[in-house]
């Protein structure tokens, strides 16, 4: 029996195309879908909205650190700007927003409140001592 050329290639053909078929078949892999609750979305998102204040955090504080000012005040503590980097990074989500928080509530120039009393009583005692005229009632009646 003589097979027709035609039907030689077709045969070849076809048999390449099971075989590819059985190949690709082995290496699929199965899958599993479950449902899942809103509650443990909520969470996930929860998770990664921590994770990515938390990253924010972390890279406020490095750019705090390139500060030249604060850079030496590490330096006169022994502290490398190195090792700080590294324990910025070691914080935790809580840590690293406690201390953004911080640095927020501090004030940029000291106490400002000091600095008004200071300026007062500097001013009265220059006063009183008759080297300006700035307050009143310091002017001795003549």
């Amino acid at each position: 029996m003589t097979r027709s050329p035609s039907l030689s290639r077709f045969v070849r053909s076809t048999a390449c195309a099971v075989s590819l078929s059985l190949a690709f078949g082995a290496m699929a892999q199965t899958s599993q879908a479950t449902l899942i609750s809103t509650e443990q979305v909520a969470q996930e998102v929860a998770a990664q909205a921590r994770s990515a204040a938390g990253d924010t955090q972390r890279a406020r504080l490095a750019t705090e650190l390139d500060r030249p000012g604060l850079a030496e005040r590490l330096q006169a503590y022994g502290v490398s700007a190195e090792q700080a980097r590294e324990r910025v990074a070691a914080l935790s989500d809580e840590d690293a927003a406690a201390l953004v928080a911080q640095i927020d509530e501090a004030p940029a120039g000291g106490d400002v409140l000091g600095v008004v009393v200071f300026v007062f009583v500097l001013l009265l005692v220059t006063d009183i001592l008759g080297f300006t005229k700035i307050f009143p009632f310091t002017r001795s009646v003549r």
